[in-house]
């Protein structure tokens, strides 16, 4: 069997990612559409030192856009979006929705014990039906729309429970998010959210594992056979038979490959993304993007992945205290065309324009050659204007030369 060199596995895996192509035409609603089904979902993230996660997931892979391109998506004026939970909280296409509902059905008949112990405490199972009346008679509300307001007090109108009550609804499906408003959900009936056109036929639990695995394999390009079940929230329990089935089925084929450490391992790949591969093999296919990646990007959902086919270690390092923290609380990861080169930390300061790099480092082994440098230069100034910034600040550059270079391509 053909073992496949190292280059041609991160390329594919990149070129599945929509993370390969040097350039991309002037993104509007259509192709920001496109990048989301192909792949799959975005996870959402609360953390905004810059833009939230799921605006620089698209930037990533689409360079500067219009982010109320990508709101409106989500929303009653082209909805094709909604927020649902695939790989973690996320927005993932409409045209997925069906596979949502065997969870809502699992809450609804066996509800988690944390759910239903807050209920409990709250008194809440009684005024479910309650707060689903008063959006049904005053449309979407927000959580702050059920605090002193008026109603009657207790302990239903304190933040908590109104949020728990919304939660559940939303879980069990009888609530969508219709909008967010600064950020805060914006909870609707489904019957008003959901278009008419959405395919509501609920399939197995075994017909969606099958579906979401085969999805992973799809977008994560190459992978171990262990992986596919992490672009979801299936563990390796759950996501091994149904790999081992769609390789006796051939829809997932058996290659061997290298990995960073000069290994070669067994791997899998979709028998449609097989092309793909002997692309890549030949040349045909390269991987020329400069680009900074937010550290939930979708490329990383593969457990060790990161290690396995670039030698480089993924860390979220926002929820470490300060003293763990090696590289900064919230690391963009610098892709440069087939390789992870190194990594920032940055903050937007909003108020005067600047993005602030408090640290910005290489890999090892990593030099700030002149092709890196000036496009990594090109990357920040688009990601610079992504973010209205108009100066940039690095207060510390390991080795330091590489800052010094980056600031005057600037």
């Amino acid at each position: 069997m053909t073992t496949y060199p190292l280059s041609a596995l991160r390329t594919v895996a990149l070129h599945t990612q929509n993370l390969d192509k040097a350039e991309n035409p002037q993104p509007g609603p259509e192709m920001i559409y496109q990048t989301i089904q192909q792949i799959g979902c975005i996870q959402i993230d609360t953390l905004h030192m810059v833009r939230r996660s799921q605006y620089l997931v698209l930037w990533s892979r689409l360079g500067n856009y219009a982010p109320e391109d990508f709101d409106v998506l989500a929303s009653a004026a082209d909805r094709r979006i909604f927020e649902g939970w695939q790989h973690a909280a996320s927005l993932i296409p409409l045209s997925e929705y069906r596979y949502q509902l065997p969870r809502q059905r699992k809450f609804r008949d066996h509800p988690s014990t944390w759910y239903n112990s807050l209920l409990d405490e709250t008194r809440q199972k009684e005024f479910l039906p309650q707060v689903l009346e008063r959006i049904r008679v005053e449309g979407a509300l927000k959580v702050s729309n059920f605090e002193s307001d008026g109603h009657p007090g207790g302990a239903w109108w304190a933040w908590r429970p109104a949020k728990v009550a919304l939660e559940v609804l939303y879980a069990n499906g009888d609530l969508m998010i219709a909008d967010r408003i600064k950020f805060q959900r914006l909870y609707d009936l489904t019957e008003r959210v959901l278009p008419d056109w959405v395919n509501r036929t609920e399939p197995t639990v075994q017909e969606r594992d099958r579906y979401w695995v085969e999805l992973g394999a799809r977008a994560l390009g190459v992978c171990l056979p262990r992986q596919p079940g992490d672009y979801t929230w299936m563990g390796i329990s759950h996501s091994r038979p149904i790999v081992e089935n769609m390789l006796k089925d051939g829809i997932l084929v058996r290659i061997n490959g290298e990995m960073a450490n000069g290994e070669p391992a067994e791997l899998i790949i979709h028998r449609d993304n097989l092309p793909l591969l002997e692309q890549a093999a030949d040349g045909a296919l390269q991987a020329r993007r400069t680009t900074f990646l937010s550290p939930f990007d979708n490329l990383w959902w593969a457990v060790r992945r990161d290690e396995q086919l670039w030698g480089f270690h993924q860390s979220i390092e926002a929820y470490l205290p300060a003293p763990k923290r090696v590289y900064g609380y919230f690391c963009l990861p610098i892709l440069h065309h087939e390789r992870l080169v190194g990594r920032f930390d940055p903050k937007l300061e909003r108020k005067t324009g600047t993005l602030r790099l408090k640290a910005l480092y290489l890999e090892p082994g990593i030099q700030p050659n002149e092709e890196l440098i000036s496009d990594t230069a090109a990357s920040m100034r688009d990601f610079m204007a992504f973010h209205s910034a108009r100066e940039l600040v690095i207060e510390l550059s390991e080795p330091a030369d590489f800052g010094e270079k980056l600031l005057k391509k600037l």
